[in-house]
């Protein structure tokens, strides 16, 4: 089957880069999406829309290279389409709780079309046709009870609840979609994938329970939730949880908690840090007493002590100072809203980070509001005059901009359209 791929060279802020060439799983978008379907497919083509495919007989695979969707979902969506033997294009309930609740805000990748939501993933048994029918997918959303808090952050009896697809896919148009596609319909949809498998499986229930008994661990802490890849070294005292996958030649220092995360190759987490449904690129740092929840850092990031990053996204080979906070909540009762079009719509969240380009040095004790962006090869000094980041922060803003030469230090790799 050949798979065709439609360009979509939109910028996504504050990292100015296509949403292709942003990582999700600590690999990039387009080798994601190239793994996902490499057992379906055996050649590509690059196009910048659907007048450039020639006229042929041919089975053919098409979707936009902004879309996240993985392994479970691709398999259902080809296998029904080639049952079908017709032209088909992926389509979703309008009530399909996973969308509704994060994939459609701040978008316009899945829109509605009649009564249906509709994306750029087609099937075409013999070549591009004119009609082609809906092919109704359900997420098979899964609402997990996540804890107990005040009700003026949850529902009325204060139980944060999430609606996490099991069979997950989402349009990459803003940051947001990024810390998405990593966490609640990455790694966190993992686990509800897993819970949905353990309350079905009974052998699966036996396989965790003989292997607790076998290393003496509890079953989330053993080798079956517990991927380590080559050459690591990890402290006794480190608490890991799954499902977890470490990478290659990863060092863990002592005290260490980590909880149902992905963590790269070459990566070092020392003394005391804390890491809950996050994801780490390969390369970076983090030294003693950081902290991540529900947080993505791209390749080559180092995160300094005492700084907590909640639901944040941050690009590659960026540096965070000591002790910055990154508040996630607005203490008065409004919408948290992000800018998208050139305009602030909401983000559907009721708490939720920032996020930092790529390129970018930010200085100690900054306090980041909510939803703000940090625009790719900023650098923030730790000064009087500039504590609280209350608006986004563009390039032409960057405090090293005030320096004689300053353009030449710290040269701009990733400019706006």
């Amino acid at each position: 089957m050949r798979k065709i791929i439609l360009r979509d060279r939109r910028k996504i802020a504050p990292f100015n880069e296509p949403a292709r060439e942003l990582s999700v799983l600590t690999k990039p978008l387009w080798l994601h999406q190239r793994d996902v379907l490499a057992t379906y497919t055996t050649e590509e083509l690059e196009v910048n829309s659907l007048l450039e495919i020639k006229a042929e007989r041919e089975e053919m695979l098409v979707y936009r290279d902004n879309l996240y969707f993985d392994e479970v979902f691709i398999k259902e969506f080809v296998t029904r389409a080639q049952a079908s033997g017709k032209a088909c294009q992926v389509a979703f309930a309008l009530d399909d709780p996973a969308l509704v609740g994060h994939a459609v805000f701040l978008q316009r990748g899945i829109r509605q079309q009649g009564n249906y939501f509709v994306a750029d993933l087609w099937y075409y048994p013999y070549g591009i046709e004119p009609v082609v029918r809906p092919l109704v997918m359900d997420t098979e959303s899964r609402e997990i009870g996540f804890y107990h808090i005040p009700t003026h952050m949850s529902n009325q009896y204060g139980d944060l609840v999430y609606d996490l697809p099991t069979k997950p896919f989402l349009s990459v148009e803003h940051w947001l979609h990024v810390l998405h596609a990593n966490i609640d319909f990455g790694i966190f949809a993992v686990g509800a994938r897993f819970e949905q498998s353990a309350e079905r499986d009974l052998k699966l229930n036996l396989r965790l329970l003989w292997r607790g008994m076998l290393e003496r661990k509890q079953v989330l802490e053993t080798s079956e939730l517990v991927k380590i890849g080559k050459n690591c070294s990890i402290d006794p005292t480190v608490t890991v949880q799954g499902p977890t996958v470490i990478g290659n030649n990863v060092h863990i220092g002592p005290g260490v908690v980590i909880g149902n995360c992905y963590i790269g190759d070459n990566v070092t987490i020392d003394q005391g840090c804390q890491l809950m449904l996050s994801v780490v690129g390969d390369g970076c740092f983090l030294p003693f007493r950081a902290s991540l929840y529900r947080s993505v850092l791209m390749e080559d990031c180092m995160v300094a002590q005492n700084t907590c990053l909640q639901m944040c996204v941050v690009g590659r080979r960026s540096f965070i100072g000591a002790g910055n906070t990154f508040t996630d909540f607005n203490l008065v009762d409004r919408p948290i809203r992000s800018y998208f079009g050139g305009k602030l719509e909401e983000t559907g969240m009721t708490a939720i980070g920032g996020a930092v380009g790529h390129n970018v040095r930010i200085g100690s004790g900054l306090v980041i509001f909510p939803a703000r962006m940090i625009d790719s090869d900023v650098i923030l000094f730790a000064t009087a005059d500039r504590r609280v980041i209350r608006k986004n922060v563009l390039w032409e803003e960057s405090d090293h901009l005030k320096l004689a030469q300053g353009e030449t230090l710290h040269p701009r790799l990733y400019p706006r359209d």
